[in-house]
């Protein structure tokens, strides 16, 4: 069977403006959409994205040598198989959980009360561009163990490389840019690693150094690699993430109220929130071989893009999916962090995300600091909500306006 011209153009602007417009017809008419201009598959249906993210023999991460290793300067987590993937995803694991965890939300809690305080006598906030950027930069550069005096420079580098992994269809001259970051990035870590090598901390870079796989020392350009990975999987989803949370909770007031009386609720407005609209909406893999999906072919050797905001809203997974339901039977929240979670938004199985606890707490401890002193909180009048992204996805502003405090 070949694959019908839906019409339904993934790189079109129209899409852009808002791709869940666009999932239910996917989803329906076309589970297999080919994007010619990508030389891409897309497939939205919640099975069939379940499938290739769990079925590691059938989809690899081979895609990722074009799409990511050009701009990590070597091999990533997601690259990784057996023994090799199992040692180094544990030492970055190490540093998300546990007692590192406990240790790490103290310093999310000062960073974020120390970004918060300018803003709290004035009542206005860009949650986006004022808080949340900033924020989660600092918070990843707290965790490697890297100069918070330098989250400009470090953010501009790592903007380009997001911007090299998640871009579809590169022109020549941003291609060249985003590669500059990356190596102006390298260029930043080397004496960093030199430095951690001889005098080791506490630090995710140190624990980098310090560790052996197979009885060798990881190389600079593996370390470089495993921390700019580190850079973009904990900075990218974090600030979209809670923007989202205060998105969905300011239009669902009663929700709202419910979270603010009982704290208890967070984690499950954080994972109805990554349900909803997920920051991340496209995960590539390669097809090893010929695979058949609603009775179309994908060849092997081609590129399969998992459509995560079109699988969380499938109506075979969640029952009312295009409802924001803190309260949802099908949401699981106590699974909704783990590889087991309902949702695919952290991915699923042996490459799901790293930083998912992390993630959990970090929004979690943050959104327990802002709910209680954003009294009144609601969009700032005449704003026109936009979000942004085709591979992640959030808002390109969030405006709040709330009752000022004391400062």
């Amino acid at each position: 069977m070949s694959v019908v011209n839906d019409r339904i153009s993934v790189l079109s602007e129209d899409f852009a403006a808002d791709p869940y417009r666009c999932f239910a017809r996917l989803r329906e008419q076309t589970p297999v959409h080919y994007e010619p201009a990508v030389d891409g598959y897309f497939l939205s249906r919640h099975q069939d994205v379940k499938r290739v993210l769990t079925d590691h023999e059938a989809f690899s991460t081979k895609t990722l040598q074009v799409r990511a290793e050009p701009v990590m300067r070597g091999p990533v987590l997601a690259q990784m198989t057996g023994a090799e993937h199992t040692a180094k995803r544990k030492i970055v694991v190490r540093s998300f959980t546990g007692s590192a965890l406990r240790d790490q939300m103290r310093a999310v809690h000062a960073n974020a009360a120390e970004l918060l305080a300018p803003f709290l006598p004035r009542g206005h906030m860009d949650l986006v561009n004022d808080f949340g950027k900033p924020f989660a930069i600092r918070v990843t550069l707290d965790v490697l163990g890297l100069d918070r005096e330098d989250w400009r420079r470090l953010a501009a580098w790592h903007s380009g490389v997001a911007e090299f992994i998640t871009g579809l269809a590169l022109t020549p001259e941003r291609r060249r840019h985003c590669l500059e970051c990356a190596e102006r990035l390298e260029a930043y870590l080397r004496p960093v690693i030199a430095r951690r090598r001889r005098h080791p901390g506490e630090d995710l870079v140190s624990k980098l150094c310090t560790a052996e796989f197979d009885g060798v020392a990881m190389s600079d350009r593996d370390i470089t690699a495993l921390v700019i990975n580190v850079l973009a999987a904990a900075t990218e989803p974090a600030d979209k993430t809670l923007a989202l949370l205060f998105k969905h909770l300011i239009d669902h007031p009663e929700q709202l109220a419910q979270v603010r009386r009982d704290p208890a609720l967070l984690p499950a407005a954080i994972a109805e929130t990554l349900r909803h609209t997920p920051p991340v909406q496209l995960i590539p893999r390669q097809a090893e071989r010929d695979a058949v999906f609603a009775g179309v072919t994908v060849p092997a050797d081609a590129t399969v893009f998992c459509m995560i905001g079109a699988a969380n809203r499938d109506p075979d997974a969640f029952t009312a999916p295009d409802t924001f339901d803190i309260h949802r039977p099908d949401l699981a929240t106590a699974r909704s962090f783990t590889a087991a979670a309902q949702h695919l938004s952290f991915g699923s199985g042996l490459h799901q995300c790293v930083g998912a606890a992390f993630t959990r707490a970090e929004i979690e401890t943050v959104a327990a600091l802002l709910l209680p002193v954003l009294d009144r909180v609601c969009l700032s009048p005449g704003f026109r909500y936009r979000e942004a992204g085709l591979y992640t996805r959030g808002p390109v502003a969030l405006p709040l306006d709330f009752t000022p405090r004391g400062g």
